[in-house]
């Protein structure tokens, strides 16, 4: 977190999904050969800063929508222990000895969710692997200072299948209309005035029924509008630091912030 923010005390773990399978078009440059969520920041993907961000904040089983050049995801965590250690291996036995081996604590399933699957979709390709009734679900291109225990916090207290953080629009985004912290109607259109979709939402096992494998399931159109018409989706507030990487302009904002000490995700687990 950011030096002067405070973390809420921390509210009991629960699963992490982080949506990596989209294609990640406005960023062909990098694309053609790795997914989005593996696009470099400071010297590792994005979304190792994602997820180390969720563990520095307790949160350390995380469950990984795959679908475009997914084996690249996968081979990133078989390979994890490798590349974040010295070694030595016998080439003859093929067995290896770890020399100040960095380990960390997190439990890492990947799921091929498949090629062209929405975001809903995917959602629902991995609810055999959600074992838990409260559950939380980010993409993987952004990140923010959210106080994950505050998020969650609110979102066991209010009860509803789901909630969104809302954060204050950059002009391209989709706009929550609210009444306090009810979410009155969710929509794609682009933000003229108060909050917008940051992502970072906690969400209840019901939450899936609003969901289809169908691959045009987009999760931010008929499942998210539905609960917010049924009453069923909250907006956690957020004021702090969000930004995405939707180009490559704003892979450079990151990288200016990182090298700026303007990094308030930056946590070490």
């Amino acid at each position: 977190m950011g030096k002067n923010e405070e973390v809420s005390e921390a509210e009991p773990s629960v699963p992490v999904v982080i949506l990596c399978g989209g294609q990640g078009t406005r960023f062909r440059e990098e694309t053609h050969r790795k997914p989005k969520p593996m696009i470099e920041l400071a010297g590792r993907p994005i979304l190792w800063h994602i997820m180390n961000f969720y563990a520095g904040q307790g949160h350390r089983e995380f469950i990984l929508c795959l679908g475009y050049l997914g084996d690249v995801i996968k081979q990133y965590f078989l390979d994890f222990a490798a590349m974040e250690s010295d070694f030595t291996i016998d080439l003859k036995s093929g067995s290896i000895d770890y020399h100040k081996r960095q380990s960390v604590d997190w439990k890492v399933t990947c799921v091929d969710t498949g090629q062209n699957a929405m975001t809903g979709a995917r959602l629902k390709k991995v609810a055999p692997h959600i074992d838990a009734e409260d559950f939380m679900l980010t993409y993987g291109d952004g990140v923010s200072s959210v106080d994950v225990a505050a998020l969650l916090k609110f979102h066991r207290g209010h009860g509803r299948a789901a909630t969104v953080t809302g954060v204050r629009p950059a002009g391209r985004f989709g706009e929550l209309a609210i009444d306090g912290s009810q979410v009155t109607s969710f929509s794609e259109k682009p933000v003229e005035k108060g909050y917008m979709n940051g992502g970072f939402f906690a969400l209840k096992r019901r939450f899936l029924d609003y969901v289809d494998a169908d691959d045009d399931c987009v999760l931010e159109r008929a499942p998210l509008e539905k609960a917010a018409a049924d009453g069923e989706l909250q907006m956690f507030a957020h004021h702090g630091y969000w930004q995405c990487m939707d180009t490559y302009r704003d892979l450079l904002k990151l990288e200016n912030d990182w090298n700026d000490g303007d990094a308030p995700w930056k946590t070490w687990t």
